[in-house]
């Protein structure tokens, strides 16, 4: 299982059609919550399709 916090920078495999794949955590549990740093788009995915989609966790916002 993936360990991961509210803040934290994800790079996920695919890009989004704003042409980042740098995501910012907003909420986990069951779903994760992210919010793309390119356009600012909201989605929530399921956590087992997130750990499949991540790439690396990069950082924490600060």
């Amino acid at each position: 299982m993936l360990k991961i916090n509210v803040g934290d920078v994800v790079k996920l495999r695919k890009m989004h059609p704003c042409g980042s794949n740098i995501w910012e955590i907003t909420r986990t549990g069951i779903d994760i919550g992210l919010k793309c740093r390119g356009c600012g788009h909201r989605v929530m995915i399921p956590r087992t399709k997130f750990e499949r989609v991540c790439k690396q966790v990069i950082g924490t916002v600060e």
